[in-house]
């Protein structure tokens, strides 16, 4: 992006809007940033009224291809191989999405507006006309990724506890988080409280996706490619993404996009960690055993009832099936010795078996995880908690009995 570039004033021709309208012209093309509030009925009449002009000829939107998803087919989500999204690794996202979704249902709910109106008008507005549609917001699952790994390992805890605490709240939503929510969208505004005191946090949040989404429309709508594009998005990108369009874009946008869509690897000992800790159980029974038999099954016994009973009662506690339960109790210190299945998935598969999620469980997912208690009723969110707190009972059994062997061993 080479071109000659300058920051004008929307054109006169166009309605006035409740948002910020700002144009930037890169060449022969004119970029119209539209700043929208995501729980406001008023955005959503400003873009059907800039689009009813006929003056634009593509429309970007600050959605990426499974947020455009969840707007467009609301129960893709549900209709999903939860097997294979055990077998991927892919729970714990599933899970966080839904409690995002859960979030801004309830904000619907209470509000009588559905966030991301606006959104919705732009994708209706641009198939009823014809007009090209560009994504170009960064993968949701992405930016959870990088926020999540942008912070130190043991502030992590608290991050996905304020997650959880702020989208599965019994209370109801206040006026100021809906005001919030009309500066950014709902994946900021659960963070916000974060972020605002967090570089790291606000990092991949916000200014990464600023450059991402100028990055994108460089990208998908380069100078001569179209005459007029009008770009909705979040009032808290406005400002941002226009300063990044404004200003030399490189000549291969692509390369610079891959850098912002990469997560950081396990490292090498992480990876390693599991394979050191079944090692060394393993050492220890035979430690144990070398010194006298007795030892030696005490230990093994420990290790097993008590990876057993804490991943169990972790299935007992999302109301798991009995023969769950019970396949978990057997399963767990076994596959805590073996790094390539965990107890999670074998409970989750068990649980798929015996209760397989029905049409209806698809169809009301959407509206049972907005209550806490919905979570366990509703079999498809019941078998995300049936592995996630599998895994992590199955953790804590690890440690707590790897602990009691050494202490045995060495106390």
């Amino acid at each position: 992006m080479s071109e000659d570039h300058v920051l004008s004033p929307a054109p006169e021709a166009l309605p006035a809007t409740s948002g910020p309208l700002h144009t930037v012209t890169v060449g022969n093309t004119h970029y119209t940033l539209l700043g929208t509030a995501h729980v406001s009925r008023e955005s959503a009449d400003d873009v059907e009224a800039l689009l009813a002009t006929g003056a634009f000829d593509a429309v970007a939107i600050e959605l990426c291809a499974a947020r455009h998803q969840s707007l467009t087919q609301p129960d893709a989500m549900g209709e999903q191989d939860l097997f294979q999204v055990f077998k991927q690794g892919k729970a714990g996202m599933v899970a966080a999405s839904l409690a995002l979704g859960a979030f801004q249902q309830r904000i619907a709910d209470q509000s009588g507006i559905q966030p991301g109106a606006e959104m919705r008008a732009a994708v209706e507005q641009a198939e009823r006309t014809r007009l090209p549609l560009l994504l170009i917001d960064r993968d949701v699952g992405t930016t959870l990724k990088r926020v999540y790994h942008s912070v130190p390992w043991w502030q992590r805890f608290g991050l996905l506890s304020g997650l959880l605490g702020s989208v599965l709240s019994r209370q109801k939503i206040s006026g100021e988080e809906i005001e919030k929510l009309k500066e950014s969208d709902v994946l900021e505004a659960t963070f916000s409280e974060f972020a605002a005191e967090s570089e790291a946090l606000y990092t991949p949040l916000i200014r990464e996706r600023d450059r991402y989404m100028a990055l994108r429309l460089a990208e998908t709508a380069p100078p001569g490619r179209y005459a007029n594009v009008l770009v909705v998005l979040g009032a808290g990108h406005l400002q941002g993404t226009e300063e990044h369009l404004s200003a030399p874009l490189p000549e291969s946008p692509a390369e610079e996009r891959e850098t912002l869509e990469a997560t950081p690897p396990p490292s090498k000992l992480w990876k390693a960690l599991p394979w050191v800790i079944s090692a060394l159980v393993i050492a220890g029974f035979a430690l144990g055993f070398s010194r006298n038999t007795e030892l030696g099954w005490q230990l093994v016994s420990e290790w097993f009832l008590i990876n057993g009973v804490l991943s169990a009662g972790a299935t007992v506690a999302a109301l798991a099936h009995p023969v769950t339960v019970v396949a978990t109790f057997f399963a767990a210190p076994l596959t805590s010795l073996n790094p390539t299945i965990g107890a999670g998935f074998v409970a989750a598969g068990v649980e798929l078996y015996m209760r397989r999620p029905k049409v209806r469980d698809f169809a009301t997912l959407r509206h049972d995880v907005t209550r806490l208690k919905g979570w366990w009723q509703n079999r498809v969110s019941r078998t995300l908690l049936v592995f996630l707190l599998a895994t992590l009972g199955s953790a804590a059994g690890t440690w707590i009995a790897g602990f009691r062997i050494a202490g045995a061993l060495f106390g």
